[in-house]
Parts: C-alpha cells; sequence; structure tokens
C-alpha cells in the first residue's frame, strides 16, 4: 500500500520506485513511457518501457488551428505508444523532470485519469537497485482518443484576457536572467506583466525527487501562488511549466492551466505587452 509521506494533497499523481517495482508483475500492470533521449533509452531503460521523445514537439501559435494540430500529434503519438483508457501509465525520465512533466501534463489534458510520474525518475530506480534492461520495446499502439480538458491549457489569448483578473497569478517558471530580461530567447526579453517566479528547479530536493508539501507551499505562498487562484504557468516551450503544473497540482490547486506557447510566443509577438528588470 503506497503511503503519502510527503503530505500531498493528490499523492496519487507520482509513484516512488518501491510501488512501481511491486506493480509491475501481473496482468495489471502499468504502461511504462520513458521521456529521455533515444540513446539513453537505449542504453537502459526500465524493464518493458517504451520511448518516446516529446523534446522537439513545442508550439509557437496558440491561435485555434495550430493549437488543434499540435494536440491531434501529442494526442497520436501517446496512442502509438499504448496508450488506453482502463490502463495505468507511469512516465519518468533522468529524475522528476521536465520532460516526463510534460508528458504527465498531456495525459491530463486529454483526460487520462491514471497517469502517475516516477518520482525521482530512473535515477531513483537506479539508486534502489532495481532491474534495468537493454532489451528493445516495440509499443503496441491503440485507437485512444482522449477528452479534452480545456480548462487545462492556455492559449495567449487566454493570458492576454486574464492579465488584470485578481483571481489569477501568472507562474514564469524559468531562469532568473529569463525571467528578469537579461538572457533573450525570442524576439524580445522579459517577462509576461505581472508574473511571479518560481525557477522549476526549486520543486526538487538534491536526488532529483519532488519537495514535500510543506516545502513547495513554502516557496509558493509568499509570492501569492495560492489555491484560491486561477494559476497559468509558462516558462519558453511549455515543458518546465508542466513541471510547475504537476507541483501544483500535488499541492492540490484546482485551476491550474499550461500557456503551451510561452515565452517564444508571448516574445515573438510584438503586440504583447512584456516587463524587464533590468
Amino acid at each position: 500500500m503506497a503511503t503519502n509521506p510527503k503530505g500531498y494533497a493528490n499523492p496519487h499523481l507520482l509513484i516512488a520506485p518501491a510501488d512501481l517495482a511491486d506493480s509491475l508483475d501481473g496482468p495489471d500492470a502499468p504502461l511504462l513511457i520513458d521521456l529521455r533521449s533515444a540513446e539513453a533509452w537505449a542504453a537502459g531503460h526500465l524493464p518493458g518501457a517504451v520511448h518516446l521523445d516529446l523534446f522537439g514537439i513545442s508550439l509557437i501559435d496558440t491561435d485555434p488551428a495550430p493549437l488543434k494540430a499540435f494536440l491531434w500529434i501529442l494526442e497520436h503519438l501517446l496512442a502509438s505508444r499504448g496508450v488506453s483508457a482502463s490502463r495505468h501509465v507511469v512516465v519518468y525520465d533522468e529524475k522528476s523532470g521536465m520532460r516526463a512533466a510534460r508528458a504527465f501534463w498531456a495525459l491530463e489534458y486529454f483526460g487520462h485519469e491514471h497517469t502517475r510520474l516516477l518520482d525521482g525518475g530512473f535515477g531513483a530506480w537506479q539508486a534502489a537497485g532495481h532491474p534495468v534492461s537493454a532489451e528493445p520495446v516495440t509499443p503496441q499502439g491503440t485507437s485512444w482518443t482522449g477528452t479534452p480538458a480545456a480548462d487545462r491549457i492556455a492559449s495567449y489569448r487566454d493570458v492576454w484576457d486574464r492579465l488584470a483578473a485578481t483571481d489569477v497569478v501568472i507562474l514564469d517558471t524559468r531562469s532568473d536572467d529569463e525571467y528578469t530580461g537579461a538572457a533573450v530567447r525570442a524576439a524580445r526579453g522579459g517577462r509576461i506583466p505581472g508574473a511571479v517566479h518560481v525557477e522549476w528547479t526549486r520543486n526538487l530536493r538534491p536526488d532529483g525527487s519532488f519537495k514535500s508539501a510543506d516545502e513547495l507551499q513554502a516557496m509558493y505562498g509568499p509570492v501569492g501562488v495560492t489555491p484560491d487562484k486561477e494559476v497559468l504557468t509558462y516558462c519558453q516551450g511549455g515543458y518546465r511549466a508542466a513541471h510547475g503544473y504537476l507541483a501544483l497540482r500535488l499541492l492540490g490547486f484546482p485551476r491550474v492551466r499550461n500557456y503551451v506557447g510561452s515565452w517564444k510566443e508571448w516574445g515573438d509577438r510584438l503586440e504583447l505587452p512584456v516587463e524587464t528588470s533590468r
């Protein structure tokens, strides 16, 4: 029986290596999706894990047509790796990282009700002495289609419409230099006006696992990221933002959206306002 030593409101969104190891044998074994690079997966992965590298799939235009196409690609790729409505899914990368968090967010967006992230990732699995395999795994595709949850995603228009809202907080999960505008990774540097800053790496302990609920609340509460508000997370392309999304989901926040276009879109759209600290 899994416990909740970190005090999360939603502990079922993570799984510890020991609990996952216990669940791999038998007819109800979860589908394992490895989000690391193809080279890392080939060198060794969790037994039976299929590979899916989403890192090159980003969106820089969240107008309706390109957003629809982007989401179709994500849904198709997940189905091609064996996702189905009934089977539990566990996603992982090197640690509790942004690649796995992006896949976690995508599965939640598509309404998959049994998705978990391996806490500590491949590193924690190896450190605990669990078996690793280099055997090739051929995915068994499905015809799965999700039921999209519109309240888990944000377009640039959604963010723009909420800039003056008092019950909304915009969470920037990028580095300090990106947030201040010192590092420019779009047509313009800076941040979305009013955005608060908690870099995504601060969600993790040194061993690559998620911090406890108390530790996360101690970071987010003082900057105004509280569960009574709708939270819009962003980064450069929606990966680090998905990590912030998951951290807040662990805390039980009821209204969290990933702005998937993130700074690359916002900074390139010259009609949108920006702030800098320089």
